[in-house]
């Protein structure tokens, strides 16, 4: 019990240290906080997840590829499995994020003349009285059950692609290093 207390002592001591040393700032411009507002309202989570898919495959293969501390076999599967690991990721969370926001959208319907009882079953209790922001409920709703499903999705679906094209990207460049030795060999003959 004791070392527990301790523990949890160091903790709180070390989350007050790191509190204390962030600077704190304040946003004023108003070109800022414009963008970023345009930014919370027109791109959704699905869209974000491509982005941030596509800066990351524009930028780690390239370190994989050019990190001197190891040899060159171990560069490019290390390349190789970075690409398939993105492109995976990528992939299954936007397909994860864009379906579970469908789904929310389904099931959360204003409820009225037409729509069918099921439609409304996460609509919440406020839109009878007035809710503005219904859509933006119901892409967090989807946001935070797509987070939720993503817990099991890593694993069965993630971890099999990853391998599975970590696999096929490694025989391509296998392949491509044995149609270069072919190429020298024709040429110096």
């Amino acid at each position: 019990m004791n070392i527990l207390f301790k523990v949890d002592h160091y903790i709180s001591k070390i989350t007050r240290s790191i509190y204390s040393n962030v600077p704190n700032m304040t946003v004023n411009n108003q070109k800022i906080i414009n963008g970023v507002k345009w930014v919370g309202e027109h791109i959704s989570s699905p869209q974000n997840r491509l982005i941030l898919g596509a800066s990351a495959l524009m930028s780690q293969p390239f370190i994989d590829l050019y990190n001197k501390n190891v040899d060159e076999e171990t560069r490019k599967t290390s390349a190789a499995r970075t690409v398939a690991k993105i492109i995976a990721g990528t992939t299954t969370g936007f397909l994860v994020r864009y379906y579970c926001i469908k789904a929310i959208d389904t099931f959360a319907k204003i409820p009225k003349k037409g729509v069918k009882p099921w439609e409304t079953i996460l609509t919440p209790d406020m839109v009878k009285t007035g809710l503005k922001n219904l859509g933006n409920y119901k892409q967090a709703l989807g946001t935070i059950l797509s987070l939720w499903v993503m817990l099991f999705t890593n694993f069965a679906i993630d971890a099999p692609f990853t391998k599975y094209l970590t696999n096929k990207f490694i025989n391509k460049v296998h392949n491509y290093e044995q149609y270069k030795k072919w190429r020298e060999q024709v040429n110096n003959e």
